[in-house]
């Protein structure tokens, strides 16, 4: 990644998503409790699905998968955007923002293509539930999820490449609190067309395709649907399948009205608010939105708890009966 541009420049600033002292204060004080909850939501999750047998299917293990980038994705953004809430001095070195991209770019490529899996799994399974563990071996399973993982970091590199080759002329001032990709092109004093036609490339690729294939996946599983005879088991079926629309709806949302936009009609500062959404929002909200609506996942808490719950009683009774028998004792 060296170039005309790295010899001229050697940091960027961040604008983050205020200037004003008292906001960021209060912005570090929201994101600071945003980023506590993904971190608990999303390892409370993982935790859950490794330590209940019941929850060692295909869709957890994919939603173990979807937890873990979350974790991923949002670190790799929210800590140094809390860092500059507090700094007067908000300079990322060339480096750094480089790697931030590739990381966060790469994290949003697999998250895109892991929610195109996940449709996928449930409509195997309710399109097709004599064959579903068939279809989905644990073979087939790991395959998809190396392959989630790999796509985004293969498809991100040429991108991130290609955006810190362009000339800046010397232009440093980043309009948003992390280096995102349009930011950082709208940099570019050159001519930037191959750059923004291999963007709308892969985000026709990562985004446009992956919704089309899982509207047409749920249009067939809502018809499988509504022929469950059991009113139970139709529930069950939307319960589980409204929690991921819900995922998709926000995180394809907000990145296609991001990414997907010709780069005249940008608004100065709406891109780091839309961003907002798909980077912190959706990894929040995920555990919410599985854990809430979904039983089993409720139930494998409620056994958890249950079962640290009973040690600590007994060592709460324990220690409470030695020092009844030390203030008997002194007596």
């Amino acid at each position: 990644m060296h170039s005309k541009n790295e010899t001229m420049l050697r940091e960027f600033i961040l604008l983050g998503l205020s200037s004003e002292p008292k906001t960021q204060i209060v912005l570090f004080t929201v994101f600071t409790l945003v980023y506590t909850v993904i971190l608990i939501g999303n390892f409370l999750i993982i935790v859950l699905v490794l330590t209940d047998a019941k929850l060692r299917t295909p869709m957890y293990f994919f939603l173990t998968n979807l937890s873990f980038l979350d974790l991923c994705y949002s670190t790799s953004t929210l800590p140094r955007m809390l860092k500059d809430f507090l700094s007067v001095n908000k300079v990322i070195s060339y480096g750094e923002c480089a790697a931030q991209m590739y990381i966060s770019l790469s994290l949003g490529e697999s998250e895109c293509v892991l929610l195109v899996v996940m449709a996928y799994d449930r409509y195997v399974a309710i399109c097709y539930p004599l064959h579903y563990t068939t279809i989905m071996s644990k073979k087939v399973c790991i395959r998809l999820a190396v392959g989630t993982w790999m796509s985004g970091f293969f498809l991100s590199a040429p991108v991130v490449a290609l955006t810190f080759n362009i000339d800046t002329c010397g232009h440093n001032v980043i309009n948003h609190f992390a280096c995102e990709l349009t930011e950082v092109l709208s940099l570019g004093c050159e001519n930037i067309i191959l750059v923004e036609l291999i963007i709308f490339i892969v985000s026709i690729i990562l985004l446009l395709t992956p919704v089309i294939f899982i509207v047409i996946s749920y249009v067939n599983i809502i018809q499988n649907i509504l022929k469950i005879a059991s009113s139970s088991g139709r529930r069950k079926a939307f319960s589980t399948c409204g929690s991921h629309m819900m995922v998709v709806a926000i995180f394809y949302g907000s990145a296609m009205a991001s990414y997907m936009k010709p780069r005249s009609s940008s608004v100065p500062g709406t891109d780091k608010v839309i961003a907002v959404f798909y980077v912190i929002v959706t990894p929040m909200l995920n555990p919410m939105i599985y854990t809430l609506r979904n039983n089993d996942v409720k139930a494998a808490f409620a056994k958890l708890k249950s079962r640290y719950k009973e040690p600590f009683q007994v060592l709460l009774t324990t220690t409470t009966s030695v020092k009844l028998e030390a203030k008997l004792g002194s007596c």
